[in-house]
């Protein structure tokens, strides 16, 4: 007995819905579902708002930012002062006190108002999870500079086990962006506090990473924050610099052969350039060096 036409249409209705579900399940959890999982702006029935000492109170040791907006902070302590505190902070409890989950910027401009205590919510959570809502509020919620992004993926990656595909999948972004951010935790630190405090833009860190020389970086990384230069301009001096560097390895391995061989036969290392061979040898090893050498 065949399906009648409705019961057919039926079953092809049954597998798309099936088919939707599925696909829907096998979608990665993005940072915004995260958010919502956990309820960060939300007070769950049957939780109680408590009243918490601020000196029990310690900052989540997985805040990306490093850099906070004082003139928001500012904002936000006048409102308290006015009002008070209309949104309790999420903490977690720990051997020591209190870590911060959720609420930092609310938590220092308490801070700053003078109060003792802040309305919060204490819940349970894993610590990748405190790791994982740092990052989620903050990619979300405020504009991260560079630096605090590749750190906060750093961080997850490490906490959560990680790959860089799966990374860029749960906060919404192409892999290449994911490597790219995180490449930038190779630059000097001088670099890097330079884009902290936003004197390089990406552009210009992206440049700056084409060179292997870690004092040539610091030095053009300088110049571009006294002359205002371009990403433009800056990729012109990187190539200069890159070519520069390639002519300078070439001339170094132009003796190697030579340098080699003449190690073995005065047992002292030596270095050729197109003007001079260099000899490395301590004081007292002078006679010898000379011994040598009349005998070669």
């Amino acid at each position: 007995m065949h399906p009648s036409h409705r019961q057919q249409d039926s079953i092809i209705l049954w597998q798309r819905r099936l088919w939707k579900t599925m696909d829907e399940q096998k979608k990665a959890r993005t940072l915004v579902d995260l958010l919502k999982e956990h309820h960060v702006d939300d007070v769950l029935e049957g939780e109680v708002i408590d009243e918490i000492e601020l000196s029990e109170i310690k900052p989540n040791p997985f805040q990306p930012r490093r850099m906070f907006d004082q003139e928001k902070i500012n904002e936000l302590s006048q409102s308290i002062k006015e009002h008070g505190v209309f949104q309790p902070v999420i903490l977690k409890r720990t051997r020591e006190g209190y870590v911060i989950v959720s609420g930092e910027r609310r938590y220092r401009a308490v801070q700053q108002v003078g109060l003792k205590t802040i309305p919060a919510i204490v819940r349970q959570y894993e610590e990748s999870k405190v790791a994982e809502i740092a990052l989620a509020e903050n990619l979300q919620r405020e504009n991260l500079t560079t630096i605090e992004e590749a750190e906060a993926y750093k961080i997850v990656m490490q906490k959560l086990n990680l790959t860089q595909g799966e990374l860029a999948e749960k906060v919404g972004k192409s892999r290449s962006h994911v490597t790219n951010i995180l490449g930038l935790l190779n630059l000097p630190e001088e670099v890097q506090d330079m884009m902290l405090r936003n004197q390089l833009s990406m552009g210009h860190a992206r440049a700056l990473s084409k060179l292997e020389d870690q004092e040539k970086i610091i030095k053009l990384a300088q110049t571009i924050v006294q002359k205002d230069l371009s990403v433009r301009q800056v990729e012109e001096l990187a190539k200069i610099e890159e070519k520069k560097n390639k002519i300078q390895i070439k001339k170094e391995h132009r003796f190697k052969q030579e340098e080699r061989q003449l190690t073995e036969r005065i047992g002292y290392r030596t270095r050729i350039s197109d003007k001079k061979i260099t000899i490395f040898f301590d004081e007292e090893q002078l006679e010898d060096v000379i011994k040598r050498l009349l005998k070669s």
